[in-house]
């Protein structure tokens, strides 16, 4: 899900390359660069660097505590987002974890290795990316086979379906006929056709991505369309349908399930629903969602913040406006937890 912010701000911080041509803003003072823990934001689709209003808002209320943001840039932030894939996304994740951990080490010295904390929280889209880290096999993958190193707190934000979203914007539309037919002429041409002959990823027709309500200028392939509609769902979910409401037990205790014996993250994770978001259907009982997930969670021995998960009352998807204190206040009370 997309997101869209204010502009014409300055913010004052650290620019660090924490790999090739991937960087991460640390929002603080040129003379505070020293602090000790690190929240590291990811963003949703579309989305880079200040493109989530409350994420500099967030830093200010953190300045006289021992944590600091980061809001990194993956490869598939801002249009990069339509021929990523989650696997890519954590495993960029994991380097810029690896990075901040090595950085707080040398800034620290005669600070005890496990003192500096570093979580992790996803906004939108970039919630499944925190999943994902969470709950997927960590045995070594893309080019650098590194295993994901630990987290000690996980915060999802706006975890919204991308593909009820989508199923959202058809019903809405004042042409869901025709918008039905488009998203078919679109699932068929992606399982034809996903790869070139040379095995390259085949982008759809961005005419018609656009009908969907995806950037006119944004390239989708048909490996990313699929995993983000994902049409054989629920039975058959995607790797990005994370958090479809009509997901059964069985596929939950897969996902959320997991988060406990892959043993990646040993704190509590935090759940901000959006009680206004718009790209949450009308039909999902949110709270109700929350249960789902937590049962699943404490079940495979994973454990969830009772405390200050829940829904944020009026909150729009990326709380651009109404509770946003509230927001920061419980993400505040979560990382003094750890």
């Amino acid at each position: 899900m997309s997101s869209h912010a204010s502009r014409g701000l300055s913010h004052a911080g650290v620019l660090h390359e924490y790999a090739p041509r991937l960087v991460a803003f640390e929002f603080t003072p040129p003379s505070d660069v020293n602090k000790l823990h690190s929240l590291i934001f990811v963003g949703g689709l579309t989305d880079g660097f200040c493109t989530v209003p409350y994420v500099s808002k967030l830093a200010q209320a953190l300045v006289n505590t021992e944590w600091s943001v980061f809001s990194v840039l993956l490869s598939s932030s801002y249009g990069g987002w339509g021929v990523g894939s989650l696997d890519r996304d954590v495993e960029e994740l994991g380097q810029c974890v690896r990075f901040i951990r090595d950085l707080k080490a040398s800034q620290q010295p005669s600070a005890p290795a496990k003192s500096a904390k570093i979580a992790v929280m996803g906004h939108s889209t970039g919630s499944q990316d925190v999943l994902h880290y969470l709950y997927s096999p960590n045995s070594g993958y893309g080019l650098q086979h590194q295993v994901r190193p630990p987290l000690d707190g996980a915060i999802l934000q706006a975890p919204a379906s991308d593909r009820e979203g989508l199923q959202a914007i058809i019903a809405d539309s004042p042409q869901p006929d025709e918008l039905k037919k488009v998203y078919n002429e679109l699932v068929d041409f992606a399982k034809k056709q996903p790869y070139t002959e040379k095995n390259i990823d085949n982008v759809l027709p961005m005419h018609l991505t656009s009908k969907l309500s995806y950037p006119a200028d944004t390239p989708l392939s048909a490996r990313r369309f699929l995993s983000l509609v994902s049409p054989e769902s629920p039975e058959h979910p995607s790797e990005d349908d994370l958090f479809s409401s009509d997901l059964s037990d069985k596929r939950l205790q897969e996902t959320f399930g997991k988060i406990g014996t892959q043993g990646i993250i040993q704190s509590k994770l935090l759940f901000l629903y959006s009680g206004n978001d718009e790209y949450c259907p009308h039909w999902v009982d949110k709270e109700k969602l929350l249960q789902r997930w937590q049962q699943a969670t404490e079940a495979g021995g994973g454990s969830w913040d009772t405390e200050n998960s829940g829904v944020i009352v009026g909150a729009s998807h990326n709380v651009k406006d109404e509770g946003q204190q509230e927001l920061i206040d419980r993400i505040l009370r979560y990382l003094h937890s750890l």
